[in-house]
């Protein structure tokens, strides 16, 4: 079994990689090969006995994905994007890494599936971004595609572009609307939904944190941990039971800024909570305000995808996958 990670010097991406390791085995089939690809050398796993190759480059071009596509990968996910913010503010950059890098690799499997009948698990991560305000109280999955920012309309394009060529049996595709995933380790990043993680993290850490944003915006939240779930099952899914409808909205924890904090209160205490400092930024709070807050994923649910229960349990997660000295 060769798997290919699109994406995998990120924090998903690395987690992924850990999980893939320690599982050893995906869909039946022992792990021999690892392709672990990034703009920047992603870390070759410390435990897997199997092959690595390290690919580094722009793989929003045909030239680097051809060679990703050569090694010719049984399972493939696709988590390299432009963060909503930056796609944002940067128009050609967002259309060319989460748009034509999408076309790309779609057109590099096409060509060697028309070759040799090459056909790979495709798992493509998508967003609850394409969907657009006004929005329901709970949006269902059938709800419509209006994405509000550039950065949920080139994940809808890629949506539309995935499910079109699983229809024509280049590629066995499957698309997972991710939550916003919440706690993030590490440094803050450009995403438009960073401050979700930053409200947590600093203070855990004993640092100041910003909230640009009301006490009363609600949002979708997973888990990393639940992320990488998320990608397990998606690979190991019978296609099948997807139909024509290839792409799933997944399930999350809805809640409000004020509940996230209160999470935060009960488990670390009203210090933690006297380090985050409301700070109003229009921009981030004119992109959350066309996001969605609420789903439902019974869809999702009955093909066995599973996600955390409660804000707390997101908080604690993090703890344990990040501060206890184990993880350290």
């Amino acid at each position: 079994m060769r798997i290919a990670i699109i994406g995998a010097a990120g924090m998903v991406g690395r987690k992924l990689t850990q999980r893939l390791v320690g599982d050893g085995s995906l869909r039946g089939g022992t792990i021999e090969q690892m392709i672990l690809a990034d703009v920047f050398p992603a870390d070759a796993p410390a435990d897997f006995e199997g092959d690595v190759q390290i690919l580094s480059g722009d793989f929003s071009s045909r030239e680097e994905i051809d060679k990703l596509v050569a090694a010719r990968p049984d399972i493939i996910f696709h988590l390299a994007a432009i963060v909503s913010g930056e796609a944002e503010l940067d128009f050609d950059k967002g259309y060319r890494i989460n748009m034509d890098g999408m076309r790309h690799l779609l057109e590099s499997i096409r060509a060697a599936n028309t070759a040799e009948g090459y056909l790979p698990r495709l798992v493509f991560t998508s967003s609850i971004a394409v969907f657009g305000a006004p929005f329901p109280e709970t949006i269902p999955e059938e709800f419509y595609h209006t994405p509000l920012t550039s950065y949920g309309t080139q994940k809808e394009i890629s949506e539309l572009l995935l499910a079109d060529y699983s229809r024509k049996g280049f590629v066995d595709g499957i698309g997972i609307r991710l939550p916003t995933i919440c706690v993030r380790p590490g440094k803050p990043n450009k995403a438009a939904s960073g401050f979700f993680s930053n409200i947590i993290r600093e203070p855990l850490n004993g640092e100041e944190a910003i909230l640009p944003v009301s006490d009363t915006v609600r949002h979708w939240h997973a888990s990393p941990r639940s992320a990488v779930g998320f990608l397990v099952h998606a690979a190991e899914l019978d296609t099948a039971r997807l139909g024509p409808r290839r792409n799933v909205t997944l399930p999350g924890v809805s809640c409000t800024v004020e509940e996230q904090i209160e999470a935060l209160r009960n488990i670390a205490g009203e210090d933690a909570v006297k380090l985050i400092r409301r700070e109003p930024d229009e921009m981030i709070m004119r992109i959350v305000g066309g996001w969605a807050t609420r789903f439902d994923a019974s869809r999702a649910e009955s093909l066995g995808f599973t996600a955390d229960k409660s804000f707390e349990d997101i908080v604690r997660v993090h703890i344990e996958d990040e501060l206890t000295p184990a993880k350290q």
